[in-house]
């Protein structure tokens, strides 16, 4: 153990120990404010209770962007320029995005159930070859933009929501392969969460959720710099 001590300096001790704890708060944090969605997840047929999960999906909106907020306070306090503790952190966010945040989350579901009803509807027609793969595209890319838009607000919570949503649905697009990636791991994430829920919402939800705030975040960089206040240009 001493040869290991000396081996890590203590700031890279702290470091670590810091995102453990950041890890581990998140974790619980996000549980609770996303709880109804994860009872229905884990206790009901989501094919059959789809209008529960649409109702309770917006719900937890706030929780993820106030988990993206508590991620900046952290990224802040390693470059030495403040930054709240996980906790206060999280409940700023919470504070300062939930409206917000609701609205993102309504609109984003009701357009993906919107796009999944239509796909369920048109799968036994001839036309389905075609209008399916749409569809879906259609449903992937809303995830994506309001993924990017609950990062946008959780970085400076006082932009206009059409600004936010406009620079996440370009930056989105120009961006394609950093959001390729988050989509990914969310998947991946959503695959450990069915297969194991306790390691999923314990353990590697708050990695994950760091992984796609890290590469939102630099998506929106030249968004960001202006506070979201100016037009997006090409």
């Amino acid at each position: 153990m001493k040869r290991l001590n000396g081996l890590v300096s203590h700031e890279t001790w702290a470091s670590l120990i810091g995102m453990l704890y950041l890890g581990l708060i998140t974790n619980l944090l996000l549980l609770l404010t996303s709880l109804p969605l994860v009872v229905l997840l884990a206790t009901t047929d989501p094919a059959r209770s789809w209008p529960l999960l649409a109702v309770a999906a917006p719900l937890a909106a706030p929780g993820l962007a106030a988990a993206f907020r508590a991620f900046r306070e952290h990224a802040d306090a390693g470059r030495g320029e403040g930054g709240l503790g996980p906790v206060r952190a999280f409940g700023a966010g919470l504070r300062d995005t939930w409206r917000g945040a609701l609205l993102i989350g309504a609109g984003v579901t009701v357009f993906v159930v919107v796009l999944l009803v239509d796909v369920r509807m048109l799968s036994a027609t001839p036309a389905a070859v075609f209008t399916v793969p749409l569809l879906a595209v259609l449903a992937v890319l809303a995830l994506a933009v309001g993924l990017l838009a609950l990062v946008a607000i959780a970085e400076v919570p006082t932009a206009r929501l059409r600004d936010v949503l406009r620079a996440s649905a370009y930056l989105g697009l120009r961006r394609w392969y950093l959001t390729a990636i988050s989509l990914a791991a969310l998947a991946v994430q959503a695959a450990v969460f069915a297969a194991a829920p306790a390691i999923g919402l314990g353990l590697t939800a708050s990695a994950v959720l760091y992984l796609a705030w890290t590469n939102t975040r630099y998506t929106l960089r030249p968004v960001l710099d202006l506070d979201l206040d100016e037009t997006v240009r090409a």
